[in-house]
C-alpha cells in the first residue's frame, strides 16, 4: 500500500485526479463470509498502523495496515453474535472495544488477545463511541437506551433512556458534549455525563425548548466531528451530508452527490475532505469539506456503506465485495 508522509496535505485539484487512479490493497480473509454486507464496522488505531474489522459472521480481526496477509493479523475470538461496532481507545494504541448485537461489550488488549473487561445484557446494541480521554465508552441499543461503560467495571456506570429513535453517537473533543442522531432527521447536543440538552431556547418550554440541529428530511444515520472541530458532519437516509459550524451551529453547506442513504462518514486527517459510505451505488464519494464541492467518485465493485480515513495520512479504508480494502494516496506535490 502506497503511504505518504504524515501531516502532508494535498490540494483538492491534485486529489481529485490522483485518488480515482489508485488501486486498492485488498486484505483477504479466506475464512470470512464474502457476502456483500458481512463487514459491519471498520476502525483505525490512533497511530494509523492497525485496522480492526467486525463482521456479521462474528469475526473480529485486527490487521496490520502494511501487511494484508491474514496470517499476520490478530483474530479476537469470543463474540457469539454479529459485531456491530469496533473502536480503538483514543489514548491507548492497542486497546479495542467491540459491541455485538446480543448486548455484549468487550474491551481487548490486542497485543495479548486478552479480554480486559466484558459487559453483558445490554439489549440489541449497535452503536459505540469512546470518551476522548479514553476513560469510558457510550454504547447504544435499538431500544434507544445509552449506557456509559468503563473498561474496568462489569456493569454500566449509568444508563439513559432516550425519548426518540437514536441511530448514532459521537463525542465533542472536550468530552463535555455528546451528539446523537435521531430517526426524525435531527441531531441532539447533550451534556456529558448527565445527557441533558446542552442548549435550550429561553422562550419555549418543555421538550420544545431543546435546541437541535435540523438538517435532514428523514432519519439521520451518520455523524462525524471534524478533527480540528471546525465542522460537525451528519448524513441521512435522504442522501444528504450536512456540514455544521460548531460555534453557532449553522448549517454552512450540504453535499448532494450521494446515492442512497448515508451510512457512514469520515474526515481526512487534515479535515480538508470528507467521504460518505452508502449501501447503494457503486463508489465512494469524496467532497471538499471547505466548499461542499464533489471532487471525485472512487469506483467500487459493490456498494460500500463503511468508510474510514486513517488518522494521520490519506489512507482510506472501506468494505467492498466482503473484503477490507485500503486506498493509500501519494502526495506528489501540493
Amino acid at each position: 500500500m502506497a503511504r505518504i508522509a504524515p501531516r502532508t496535505s494535498v490540494a483538492p485539484e491534485r486529489l481529485k485526479t490522483l485518488l480515482p487512479s489508485l488501486k486498492p490493497t485488498v486484505y483477504h480473509d479466506q475464512s470470512a463470509s464474502k457476502t456483500q454486507n458481512n463487514i459491519r464496522t471498520i476502525a483505525w488505531n490512533p497511530l494509523g498502523t492497525y485496522i480492526a474489522t467486525g463482521c456479521a459472521d462474528k469475526t473480529l480481526r485486527v490487521w496490520n495496515a502494511d501487511k494484508p496477509n491474514v496470517r499476520q493479523t490478530t483474530e479476537l475470538k469470543g463474540h457469539a453474535a454479529s459485531i456491530e461496532k469496533v473502536a480503538f481507545n483514543p489514548v491507548k494504541d492497542l486497546e479495542l472495544c467491540s459491541v455485538s448485537s446480543d448486548g455484549v461489550v468487550r474491551f481487548w488488549d490486542v497485543k495479548t488477545k486478552q479480554v480486559l473487561n466484558e459487559v453483558k445484557g445490554l439489549g440489541e446494541t449497535f452503536t459505540l463511541a469512546w470518551e476522548p480521554q479514553g476513560e469510558c465508552v457510550v454504547v447504544g441499543n435499538k431500544d434507544d437506551k445509552l449506557f456509559v461503560i468503563s473498561s474496568t467495571q462489569s456493569t454500566p456506570i449509568s444508563s439513559y433512556q432516550q425519548p426518540v429513535q437514536t441511530n448514532n453517537i459521537a463525542f465533542c473533543w472536550s468530552g463535555q458534549r455528546i451528539f446523537t442522531t435521531t430517526g426524525d432527521g435531527k441531531t441532539r447536543i447533550l451534556s456529558f455525563p448527565d445527557f441533558e440538552p446542552a442548549y435550550q431556547f429561553d422562550y419555549k418550554e418543555g421538550p420544545e425548548a431543546e435546541f437541535m440541529l435540523t438538517g435532514h428530511t428523514s432519519s439521520c444515520m451518520a455523524i462525524e466531528l471534524h478533527p480540528f472541530n471546525r465542522y460537525l458532519a451528519t448524513g441521512g437516509t435522504d442522501s444528504l451530508i450536512a456540514l455544521w459550524e460548531t460555534s453557532e451551529w449553522n448549517c454552512l453547506r450540504t453535499a448532494t452527490k450521494m446515492t442512497g442513504p448515508v451510512r457512514s462518514l469520515s474526515f481526512s486527517w487534515d479535515g480538508l475532505y470528507i467521504v460518505g459510505g452508502s449501501d447503494e451505488g457503486s463508489g465512494l464519494e469524496i467532497f471538499n469539506s471547505e466548499t461542499g464541492e464533489h471532487l471525485c467518485t472512487y469506483k467500487t465493485l459493490t456498494p460500500s456503506p463503511i468508510v474510514a480515513w486513517a488518522p494521520n495520512r490519506y489512507a482510506l479504508a472501506y468494505a467492498d465485495s466482503g473484503s477490507l480494502r485500503v486506498i493509500g494516496a501519494s502526495t506528489g506535490g501540493k
